[in-house]
């Protein structure tokens, strides 16, 4: 499942690779610079998260530990934002990313990028583990942890709005899946 993720996506992008973020100058220097711009409260960045940048994915220590069904679910995340950037371009989601409204504590466009990005979480996660897996209230409390914390620069801090943004979310990936399972047939059969 793992390997054919990846050949996928690199079929879709012909230059996407992956780098360990602990041998790489640039993420540790973002690294430090997130934990002076955070005041310290951001001090993971190269050992738990994963960051695109351009076409290549920066992973943290143990990936190649990480469980397969753990890393497609990562890299069904990270390819929505492959997409994005080669919907938008570098520069754009660059300016999206990090400047509206503000690069620490309001970021709308840091936040609509990572709710779509999410949005896949979710879904792989309700594909691969099943639907209780992605409404599972630990997995829901660490999305909205990321949103409203130093994670992503306190991006979203606003809780009960990225709680709904979730609750709407599993409403309509169960929709989704719900319809392929018992609909979908008879919907075809009768528009036949």
């Amino acid at each position: 499942m793992l390997e054919p993720l990846i050949q996928e996506i690199r079929e879709e992008f012909p230059t996407f690779r992956i780098v360990h973020k602990s041998g790489d100058s640039l993420s540790r220097a973002i690294d430090v610079a997130l934990r002076v711009l955070t005041l310290g409260r951001m001090r993971e960045y190269v050992s738990h998260y994963h960051t695109v940048i351009g076409t290549t994915l920066y992973v943290p220590e143990g990936w190649d530990e990480t469980p397969d069904l753990e890393r497609v679910i990562t890299l069904r995340h990270e390819r929505v934002h492959l997409r994005q950037r080669r919907r938008w371009g570098l520069p754009l989601m660059t300016f999206l990313y990090l400047i509206p409204y503000f690069p620490l504590g309001l970021a709308y466009g840091r936040a609509r990028i990572e709710w779509e990005a999410y949005t896949e979480t979710l879904r792989a996660t309700a594909e691969l583990k099943g639907l209780d897996a992605a409404r599972s209230p630990q997995l829901r409390r660490e999305i909205l942890r990321r949103f409203t914390s130093a994670d992503y620069g306190w991006m979203w801090p606003f809780e009960s709005q990225v709680g709904h943004w979730y609750d709407r979310a599993i409403e309509d990936i169960e929709h989704s899946m719900t319809s392929n399972d018992s609909g979908g047939s008879i919907a075809i059969e009768s528009s036949a």
